[in-house]
């Protein structure tokens, strides 16, 4: 076996078998669970992401800040359900909110008192949003952003980049992903403006839209430059098109989203996740003027369907999250929390020599096993895929809970204990793992 310079003997595979074995070891009821749903569902499995090998572990129940599988283990979740489970588990306020709608019937089939109010609620958090409507999903709300974006403009082309992600069937990492949508799509790269305003220019008089997340979430959270996204902004109102800021995920850095951080305006800013109180929520929306295609007083006004986009639990549950929890304040007290733990994180990297840092903004951050500065997705290829994965299985081990691609999203009922949990356990795993992360650069950021 290959020896190491500190000493470690084991090579990086046999290493990484014995953690999925004793992790198999530790979990044998979830492997049950596991393999009684393949006879069910392909896989075991009905949402790709949430799967892993050896295979993933079957939760029991969740409560703030902590869960428990079917095993009896007890986790931090350091995962907040990919961005989506800011307030934790079974928050009061909003478990209230959710009985209160309960009370009154769930499938009114009509207009009913909550929508309303968590549309005003939204629209006066985001200046950029004039109008707006509900969907079920952050997919289905790009799905409309970019149906409007090409029906104002009367173009058909639509700019994304590579990395991107904006829904399961909008997904633009690697290949084409097979079961996108079929839109006139050009894939740009990311925090490259000149190549960008190449690619803009080029492709001016077909464009209707340039769609953009203001930091990559699934590509591993790597933020945009500032600059890369007024350069985008200017570039679209020159030719026409529409800038689309996919906010699914960034909305929660400040009470009006990153564009408020940045006093960028977009045209169409699409939502997601926590601000249906964690519950199943998408929506769009921007100026008066373009949202009033989809005004059905208008005989020519066009579609948009959706049994649950108005459903009383996720109205209710918003505006309960929205008025009594998350406000601005503590949307920018979050933010500065986030950024601290991961400075933090990143000071241990650097204190232990090692090839591994974390990226992001406020309280999403993503791992990254490479000592180079990462701004683009291609940043990140010299990971070793092994090291995410041992990573993830130690951290699993030592009781902390995060997705298997190293995304850690920090939920409002952590404290200072629940940090010092998830410093000392990465920091472990700098020490277990040291051979194998170790930076050859020297002075290393």
């Amino acid at each position: 076996m290959p020896m190491f310079d500190d000493g470690f003997s084991a090579s990086l595979d046999d290493v990484l078998e014995k953690a999925r074995a004793d992790y198999t070891a530790r979990h044998p009821r979830s492997l049950e669970r596991f393999q009684r749903a393949t006879g069910y569902m392909p896989g075991g499995n009905t949402r790709s992401v949430l799967f892993y090998t050896p295979f993933p572990i079957t939760l029991l129940r969740g409560e703030g800040s902590q869960l428990w599988d079917v095993d009896g283990h007890q986790y931090l979740d350091a995962l907040g359900e990919f961005t989506a489970g800011l307030y934790g588990h079974t928050h009061p306020v909003i478990r209230a909110a959710v009985v209160d709608a309960l009370e009154n019937g769930i499938n009114l089939g009509g207009h009913n008192a909550l929508e309303s109010e968590l549309a005003r609620l939204v629209c006066e958090r985001f200046v950029s949003i004039e109008r707006f409507r509900f969907t079920n999903s952050g997919t289905e709300a790009n799905l409309m952003a970019i149906a409007l974006a090409k029906a104002y403009t009367k173009r058909p082309r639509i700019l994304v980049f590579s990395g991107a992600y904006h829904g399961s069937v909008l997904t633009f990492a690697g290949p084409p992903s097979p079961i996108n949508v079929p839109h006139d799509f050009v894939v740009g790269t990311y925090n490259d403006i000149p190549g960008v305003t190449r690619l803009i220019e080029e492709n001016a008089p077909h464009l209707a839209a340039i769609l953009v997340e203001p930091m990559l979430g699934a590509g591993g959270c790597i933020p945009a430059d500032a600059e890369f996204l007024r350069a985008l902004r200017a570039a679209a109102t020159r030719v026409g098109a529409l800038l689309i800021l996919d906010e699914v995920m960034t909305s929660r850095l400040s009470g009006g989203g990153r564009q408020k951080l940045l006093e960028l305006r977009p045209d169409i800013t699409t939502l997601g996740k926590y601000i249906g109180g964690g519950m199943s929520f998408g929506a769009f929306g921007g100026a008066a003027q373009m949202m009033a295609l989809f005004d059905p007083r208008n005989p020519e006004a066009l579609p948009h369907a959706g049994t649950f986009n108005n459903n009383v639990l996720t109205m209710s549950a918003g505006i309960a999250a929205l008025t009594h929890i998350f406000t601005p304040a503590v949307a920018d007290a979050f933010r500065a929390t986030g950024d601290r733990v991961r400075e933090r994180l990143n000071a241990l990297c650097r204190a232990n020599h090692a090839a591994m840092h974390f990226t992001g903004l406020g309280s999403v951050m993503n791992v990254h096993f490479t000592d180079q500065i990462i701004r683009q997705p291609a940043d990140a290829g010299a990971t070793d895929e092994r090291l995410r994965e041992l990573f993830f299985l130690d951290m699993v081990e030592d009781g902390i809970y995060l997705a298997r691609r190293g995304l850690i999203s920090l939920m409002l009922p952590m404290g200072e204990r629940e940090f010092e949990q998830l410093f000392k356990t990465v920091e472990a795993f700098l020490v277990r793992r040291a051979g194998y992360v170790r930076s050859h650069q020297p002075g290393y950021r």
